[in-house]
């Protein structure tokens, strides 16, 4: 009768077990964008497209005490008719674990160009704001918001 022996021994377990930890440590610097992460990102969906200024109203704390729930309104100006629309907001956050953070698609039937919601912001950081017209033109926004307490830093 053959003796068959473990695929790997209590030892072996236990010091690759050691390096797990070592391995999360990591993760929060991996997971997290970067300023040109949001570029990156921005150029993904408008290639060399130029981006204008104005239009967009960002309305976002400077200082946010809870970095769990940040409110969040943006306006664009715009008509809202057939002939000169908002066809989309897009939201970036330059230090969160992924930078798009949300998009929304309008028509002219939406009437405004207007929305509310809240994010969740892992630190100190910029809150980028696109608006894509009917036309073609991009414009863009951003706003520093710092996160005392329940973020991460300051």
């Amino acid at each position: 009768m053959a003796v068959t022996r473990p695929i790997a021994s209590r030892r072996q377990v236990l010091s690759g077990l050691a390096a797990v930890p070592l391995a999360f440590a990591f993760l929060p610097q991996l997971a997290e964008a970067s300023a040109s992460a949001v570029e990156a990102e921005i150029k993904k969906l408008f290639g060399d497209k130029a981006i204008g200024s104005g239009k967009i109203k960002l309305d976002a704390p400077q200082i946010a005490e809870n970095g769990l729930v940040v409110p969040v309104t943006v306006e664009v100006e715009s008509p809202m008719t057939d002939a000169d629309y908002v066809k989309a907001i897009h939201v970036f956050a330059d230090e969160n674990p992924l930078p798009g953070v949300v998009s929304y698609r309008f028509t002219p039937a939406s009437g405004k160009a207007v929305v509310s919601f809240r994010m969740r912001l892992a630190r100190t950081q910029h809150v980028v704001c696109l608006a894509e017209m009917s036309n073609g033109t991009v414009h863009m926004t951003k706003s520093e918001v710092k996160v005392t307490i329940g973020g991460c830093g300051g």
